[in-house]
């Protein structure tokens, strides 16, 4: 290894364009839904989506994952928060909702055109905002809104008893959409998307398991944009398309020793939303060297991974092929229902101690030399607990970096203090900045 401490092959990943053509295809299709004829749903990233597919042509706008596309275009996200702040929600409220509903408010779709008005709203219940922030989207256009409540209890706890209250509500959706869309349902529509969204899913947990090699395949900053399918359209067949084709190439990338960072020497943790302004940060720490290797968000959002009894993960095998057959729509249901179940995203949101254990596994799964931890002040959920994980992984002896920041309220955001306290951790790491970094 040089002095400017090159010692990994690196190279661009070859599927980067068809994720980025993926992405531009959804938000246009969404753009152009109603005058194509097809029903125009909107609601959180978690919303069961599977159960729109028996509905025929349809559209799901993830209000997340828009609230963050808003918020990469600071002088639009200032427009949009300012505006629900002048209808009254506060600056602490969720900063992906701020920015959704002030794009509503002001009739301006982030890539162009007035904003798509929605045929119903849908979702399910697990953050404290999402409920509400529906139901807001919902009177606003006078449109009809469901939304299923998640069980949250510790994982594997009752777990009977969670998925008969989930499947219960499934089945009163589905008829709940027939009725207010007047249309006939096609559950054969409803298990093709239930065996799409469980297999994107295992996909996605593969492919993150490929990356506890050293050196790291995909950087964390990556990661973000890869994910897109899994997180907009996990229910359809390009989701699972594009998954296999990624995890075909990480596979070889491993093989042949190709590297996100030739000169990683150090690998971090990261925990959950990024200040989506500011990805910069992930390339600021490659000039020591460093490479991101993921977090239980980019790994657990909507990916599965089930545990292994020595803490370690490993691949989660979809519902047909552990023996769960789907010929019937209560079949589906009941698959869909225990694969929710089986994620490790949902239950940490609120138990800071599953928060802890996860973060300390995975910073052994992945080889990790530290961790990094957002107080994001733009996702209460997102935070609870953070600190008490930061306890858990320090009386483990794994080093880490907290700093203050908002995943898309750039007000919230100080640049010089933040890469202050990433350079200080870094030192306290040994580690210099690279030459020609």
């Amino acid at each position: 290894m040089g002095a400017s401490g090159v010692k990994y092959r690196t190279r661009p990943l070859d599927c980067w364009p068809k994720v980025k053509e993926l992405r531009l295809s959804y938000y246009k299709e969404i753009a152009t839904a109603r005058q194509d004829g097809k029903l125009v749903v909107t609601g959180g990233a978690d919303a069961p989506a599977a159960l729109l597919a028996g509905l025929g042509d349809y559209v799901h706008l993830s209000g997340e994952p828009y609230g963050a596309t808003v918020g990469t275009e600071s002088d639009f996200s200032q427009q949009c928060l300012e505006v629900a702040e002048s209808h009254g929600f506060a600056r602490d409220m969720c900063s992906y909702f701020r920015n959704y509903y002030g794009s509503v408010v002001l009739d301006r779709y982030f890539f162009g055109g007035p904003f798509p008005r929605p045929d119903l709203c849908l979702q399910m219940h697990i953050c404290d905002t999402h409920a509400k922030w529906w139901q807001t989207v919902s009177q606003h256009f006078g449109v009809p809104y469901f939304s299923v409540d998640y069980p949250v209890m510790g994982k594997g706890q009752r777990q009977e008893w969670r998925r008969e209250y989930l499947v219960g509500q499934m089945h009163d959706c589905i008829e709940w959409l027939e009725r207010v869309t007047r249309r006939k349902y096609d559950d054969e529509k409803l298990i093709e998307a239930v065996r799409n969204e469980c297999l994107s899913s295992s996909l996605w947990g593969e492919i993150m398991l490929l990356n506890q090699n050293i050196p790291a395949p995909i950087d964390q900053k990556s990661l973000f944009s890869l994910y897109v399918p899994l997180v907009l359209f996990r229910e359809k067949k390009e989701s699972v398309e594009f998954h296999r084709l990624l995890l075909d190439e990480v596979k070889d990338r491993v093989r042949q020793g190709i590297a996100a960072l030739g000169t990683e020497r150090c690998r971090l943790m990261d925990d959950f939303q990024p200040p989506w302004f500011f990805l910069k940060l992930y390339r600021y720490l490659e000039t020591y060297g460093a490479v991101v290797v993921g977090s239980w968000y980019t790994a657990f959002l909507f990916g599965n991974l089930w545990d292994r009894p020595d803490g370690s993960f490993t691949r989660a095998i979809p519902p047909e092929e552990r023996g769960m057959p789907m010929r019937t729509r209560d079949d589906a249901l009941r698959a869909l229902a225990t694969w929710l179940l089986e994620m490790n995203v949902y239950d940490l949101h609120y138990l800071p101690q599953c928060k802890t254990d996860l973060a300390l596994r995975m910073v052994k799964a992945w080889k990790a030399d530290g961790a990094i931890i957002h107080l994001n002040r733009g996702c209460e959920i997102a935070s609870m607990g953070s600190m008490e994980s930061r306890l858990g992984q320090v009386k483990a002896g794994i080093p880490v970096v907290t700093y203050e920041s908002n995943m898309t309220d750039r007000r919230e955001f100080d640049e010089a203090q933040v890469l202050d306290r990433l350079d200080a951790f870094m030192e306290s790491l040994g580690l210099r900045k690279l030459e020609n970094a």
